[in-house]
C-alpha cells in the first residue's frame, strides 16, 4: 500500500493546474493528420483576422459602402443578366485597386514639432517649425502631414525624401484669442483622392501654446491708495515695530530692550516703548466670472486684460497680491458653492498662464458674492480691486465694497469696452470706467489724484 501511494505521488510531481488538450492514446498517420489539420487553421485563422484587422484600419465608410456596391452589383449584374451592373461592378473594383496603391509607402519617418516660443500675447504672431528625416538609406514617398491646432486642423504636404535627406517646413498659428491652444499629435496620413481608403501614424507629441491676455503697463506710483511702500500705520498697539506710540509700564515677559531707562529714572519703575503695528500694503484683485456681470464677450476680455495689468504691475513692484476669480457651482449641485479660485501670482507668466484658461459662465458668482468670499479668504487686504463688466448697478457695487473690513480702499473697475473713461465716488467706494485698456493708467492717475 506504501509503494502505491509513493508511485502515485512520483507520477504527477512537477504537475501543473494548466489546462491543456490531450489526444488520448490515438496514435498514427490519422491522429497526426488531424493535430497538422487543427495547427494550419488556426494559423489561417490567426492570418485573415490579422489581414482584417489591418484593412479595417484602412478603410473609411465610404470605402466600404463602395465595395458593399461593388459586390451587390456583381450578384445583380451576373445573375440578373444586366451589363450595366456588370460595368459598374468592373468599374468600382478598378476604383478599389487604384486607391489601394495610395497605401503603398513605410511609415519611417523621424518627426520633431516644435515651437520657439510657447507664450504669445493675443494677436501677436505664433511661429511652429516642423523637422522631418529619413533614417534610412532607401527613397520615402511622400505623403500628406496633419498637424491639429486647437479645433482646427493644418494639412501640409510631405515631398519624397531620399535616404538621410530632412525636409523643414514652418506654419504660423493663429493667435486670434485668449487661450491655451493644444497644437499636435503630427500624423503622417495616406489617402485616395476619394477617401476610400486612409492610413494614419501619429509621430510627435502634442505641444502647448499659451496665448496670454493684452496688457498694458501701468507706473507703479499708480497702482493706487497706497501712499506707503514699506508699510503703514494701523491703530494697533505692539511691543515691537518701528512706528512709536508712547511709553507704559513694565510687564513681565516685554522685551528688554525696550526699556526706556530715561523715563525709568524718572519715574522710579521701569518704562517700555509701545509701537504702532505697521503692514504691509496687500493689493487684492477680484475678477468677476459670472456671465450676469457682462454684456458682451469684449467686455468680459476686457476685464481680464485690466485684472492682469494690475496683477503684473503689483507683482513687479514686489508688492504682496492676491488675485481671486469667481469659482463655478457644478451642474446638477443641490446648493451655491461660495468659493473663490485663486490664481498664481509667483511671477508675471504664472499669472497670465491662468488668466489665459479662464472663461466666464452663467453658474460662476457674481461681483456682491465674490466679494463677501474674498473678504474671509484674503486677509490684510490694503486695496481691493473688484473687475467686473457694466450690468451691475450702483447699489449691487456698493454692497460688494461692504463686504470689506473698515479700512480696506475698495475700487471697482467696470470695463464697458467702447464707453468713454469715468471716475465715480459713490460714499468710500470708488467707480472706474474703462472702455479701453489703454484708460486704465489714466483713470487710476485721476482716482490717485482725486
Amino acid at each position: 500500500m506504501a509503494r502505491t501511494t509513493t508511485a502515485s505521488l512520483s507520477s504527477t510531481q512537477g504537475l501543473t493546474n494548466a489546462r491543456t488538450r490531450l489526444v488520448g492514446t490515438r496514435t498514427g498517420v490519422l491522429a497526426d493528420l488531424a493535430v497538422y489539420l487543427v495547427r494550419g487553421a488556426r494559423l489561417i485563422w490567426s492570418f485573415i483576422s490579422r489581414l482584417a484587422r489591418q484593412v479595417a484600419s484602412v478603410v473609411t465608410a465610404l470605402g466600404w459602402s463602395m465595395l458593399a456596391l461593388v459586390a451587390i452589383a456583381f450578384v445583380v449584374g451576373y445573375t440578373a443578366g444586366w451589363a450595366e451592373f456588370v460595368a459598374v461592378a468592373w468599374a468600382g473594383t478598378v476604383i478599389l485597386i487604384a486607391a489601394s496603391l495610395f497605401l503603398i509607402g513605410g511609415a519611417a519617418h523621424e518627426i520633431r514639432l516644435t515651437m520657439p516660443h510657447d507664450r504669445v500675447v493675443v494677436g501677436d504672431r505664433a511661429v511652429g517649425a516642423l523637422i522631418v528625416r529619413n533614417p534610412l538609406r532607401r527613397r520615402l514617398l511622400g505623403a500628406k502631414i496633419e498637424i491639429p491646432v486647437g479645433e482646427g486642423l493644418l494639412e501640409l504636404p510631405l515631398p519624397s525624401l531620399a535616404g538621410g535627406a530632412s525636409h523643414d517646413d514652418v506654419f504660423t498659428v493663429p493667435t486670434t484669442k485668449r487661450g491655451i491652444i493644444r497644437i499636435g499629435p503630427v500624423r503622417t496620413v495616406r489617402a485616395d483622392p476619394i477617401g476610400l481608403v486612409r492610413r494614419e501614424h501619429l509621430w510627435a507629441a502634442s505641444v502647448e501654446l499659451y496665448v496670454h491676455p493684452r496688457t498694458v503697463s501701468v507706473p507703479s506710483t499708480s497702482t493706487g491708495f497706497v501712499r506707503d511702500l514699506e508699510g503703514q500705520a494701523t491703530r494697533d498697539l505692539t511691543s515691537s515695530d518701528i512706528a512709536f506710540h508712547a511709553l507704559r509700564e513694565y510687564q513681565p515677559g516685554d522685551d528688554r530692550r525696550y526699556i526706556h531707562w530715561r523715563s525709568t529714572a524718572r519715574q522710579g519703575v521701569h518704562m517700555v516703548r509701545q509701537f504702532e503695528e505697521t503692514r504691509r500694503s496687500h493689493l487684492m484683485v477680484a475678477l468677476s466670472l459670472a456671465g450676469a456681470d457682462y454684456e458682451s464677450e469684449e467686455q468680459f476680455e476686457l476685464a481680464v486684460s485690466v485684472a492682469g495689468s494690475l496683477g503684473v504691475r503689483a507683482i513687479r513692484d514686489g508688492r504682496t497680491v492676491s488675485v481671486v476669480a469667481s469659482e463655478r457651482t457644478p451642474e446638477f449641485a443641490k446648493r451655491k458653492v461660495f468659493a473663490a479660485r485663486t490664481l498664481r501670482t509667483v511671477t508675471p507668466t504664472r499669472l497670465l498662464d491662468d488668466l489665459a484658461s479662464i472663461e466666464y459662465a452663467g453658474s460662476a458668482l457674481g461681483v456682491v458674492d465674490l466679494a463677501r468670499v474674498t473678504a474671509e479668504q484674503v486677509t490684510g487686504i490694503s486695496v481691493a480691486f473688484l473687475v467686473l463688466g457694466s450690468p451691475p448697478t450702483v447699489a449691487q457695487l456698493r454692497t460688494a465694497a461692504a463686504a470689506f473690513p473698515a479700512g480696506v480702499e475698495v475700487v471697482a473697475v467696470v470695463c464697458d469696452a467702447g464707453f468713454a473713461p469715468g471716475l465715480t465716488r459713490v460714499g468710500e467706494l470708488t467707480v472706474l470706467t474703462v472702455g479701453f485698456l489703454e484708460d486704465l493708467q489714466k483713470s487710476l492717475a485721476r482716482s490717485r489724484a482725486a
